[in-house]
């Protein structure tokens, strides 16, 4: 039993290996939106059975080049088996024979299933994360090494998951009945920016006023085109509704601890409609950050949230993250130094995944201005996905970061007297 475990273990590796030879296809919203209205499920079938593996053999490849003591650590080893199950599971199709119905509803449902599966990826790699911190000091080279892999990681598994949606939500019967009838698979053609920004706003307040007993009102200061039209986008709605819950839920939380008071300013939305981009402008008057940690906004080891003791357990506070992770909640609270702060992140690449952004201004002692950007024609809204190659291979095994900038406060001064001996 061993030996046949041993050789399936090396077929698969051979797999991996051949399939992270290609590159991913990166396709644009609107590929996504003429395929969903040929809706050819035989087309979509052959394309994705070769396209997944594609994807998953690529950043499978990137997960064995991580420290080899954050792959020892159960929660990563986990995410490494869940991968290895999926890949496993798609390219099964690689040999089928034909193209029968029975081979497209077992398809659909394996799809499924694997999206099921890989459903707490981001919370289980994050646990992972933090089981290394409690075991080993992480230095400087191991933290760029992480930051690195969770910004391609997570950016691969939202492609991935876009294609699975997409294919899913067109062909599953089950699943189909539940869709927005305007809807092409999982893309809106018609966005209605503003109205993704209410739902996230109500549901975010929602948040404030159950842990805070008070929130800040809304604001819209502009929402209309050229022509006097409510903007309107062709994108995926659920992308754009995480990254503005995110950003009201921060927004919320640091303007209601600021202000302190019954009268607190409101949250002031700007959404306007250029040559480029659609930009979705959103302004606070929570006290801002200072410059000094602007930056650490986007690192995944980094959170502004305080994290609440085992007895607060009902009442998180609106904490700089995507994602309440309810099955690591008590494991969360238990850490002194727990913040996962990856709500900004992963934010920030589900606007770039499509060639948009997710910038931060702020001024300390004021407020913070955090700009969305969503490319405002189709074609040009591409995906941006992670390929495996050299480069990003010597990324992970090099420990010379060199810097080339020079400032006194980077180094200990040292005196007159030693200065002079130095000449």
């Amino acid at each position: 039993m061993r030996l046949i475990t041993y050789r399936l273990s090396k077929n698969l590796e051979k797999m991996v290996d051949f399939y992270s030879q290609f590159n991913p296809s990166s396709l644009s919203i609107k590929q996504f939106i003429d395929f969903g209205l040929k809706a050819n499920e035989q087309n979509s079938y052959q394309f994705l059975k070769k396209e997944l593996p594609v994807r998953l053999a690529n950043i499978m490849k990137e997960i064995h080049l991580l420290p080899d003591n954050l792959l020892k650590m159960p929660s990563v080893n986990l995410v490494n088996n869940w991968y290895t199950q999926s890949f496993n599971e798609i390219i099964e199709f690689e040999v089928d024979g034909g193209c029968t119905e029975q081979t497209l509803d077992k398809f659909c449902k394996i799809l499924v299933k694997i999206r099921n599966r890989h459903s707490d990826v981001i919370q289980t790699m994050a646990q992972g994360v933090l089981e290394l911190k409690d075991s080993h000091k992480i230095d400087l080279h191991t933290e760029k090494s992480i930051q690195y892999f969770l910004d391609r990681f997570y950016m691969s598994r939202i492609g991935i998951r876009m294609l699975i949606n997409h294919h899913t939500l067109l062909f599953g019967d089950h699943i189909n009945s539940n869709n927005h009838h305007r809807h092409i698979g999982c893309i809106d053609p018609y966005c209605d920016v503003i109205s993704v920004v209410k739902d996230a706003y109500e549901n975010a307040r929602f948040l404030c006023d159950q842990y805070y007993l008070a929130s800040p009102e809304l604001e819209i200061c502009k929402s209309i085109d050229a022509d006097d039209e409510p903007i309107k986008i062709v994108y995926v709605p659920s992308h754009l509704y995480h990254i503005l819950f995110e950003l009201f839920k921060n927004s919320m939380r640091a303007i209601v601890e600021h202000h302190k008071t019954d009268i607190l300013p409101p949250l002031q939305v700007t959404i306007v409609k250029g040559k480029e981009d659609v930009c979705v402008k959103v302004s606070d008057q929570g006290g801002g950050i200072p410059r000094s940690l602007s930056e650490r906004m986007f690192h995944y080891m980094y959170s502004t949230a305080l994290q609440p003791s085992k007895s607060d357990a009902h009442t998180v506070p609106l904490a700089g993250k995507f994602f309440f992770f309810k099955m690591l909640l008590t494991q969360i609270q238990k850490k002194k130094d727990s913040g996962y702060g990856y709500g900004l992140p992963i934010s920030r690449l589900y606007a770039r995944y499509l060639h948009g952004d997710l910038v931060l201004l702020s001024c300390d002692g004021f407020g913070t201005e955090a700009i969305i950007y969503l490319k405002a024609l189709s074609n040009e809204a591409n995906e941006l996905l992670p390929i495996y190659n050299k480069m990003s291979t010597r990324f992970y095994k090099t420990t010379d970061h060199t810097i080339d900038w020079r400032s006194t406060c980077n180094r200990t001064p040292i005196s007159q007297q030693q200065f002079t001996q130095t000449q």
